[in-house]
């Protein structure tokens, strides 16, 4: 997620790797959201890590 309104990076992400739909993700109260969000952040963090422990080897 780099560039852009977070909230549509977000909502790219919850499409194309968890199959959220963006009505589905609209629908969802702020509580879902921000547990979903955050969840997209920790599985970033560990995607770049991993990312950077290949490109090291």
């Amino acid at each position: 997620m780099e560039e852009g309104d977070g909230e549509t990076n977000y909502a790219y992400y919850a499409l194309h790797e968890l199959h959220i739909l963006p009505h589905e993700l609209v629908k969802m109260s702020r509580f879902e959201k921000a547990a979903i969000y955050k969840m997209i952040d920790m599985r970033v963090k560990e995607e770049k890590k991993l990312q950077d422990k290949m490109k090291n080897r």
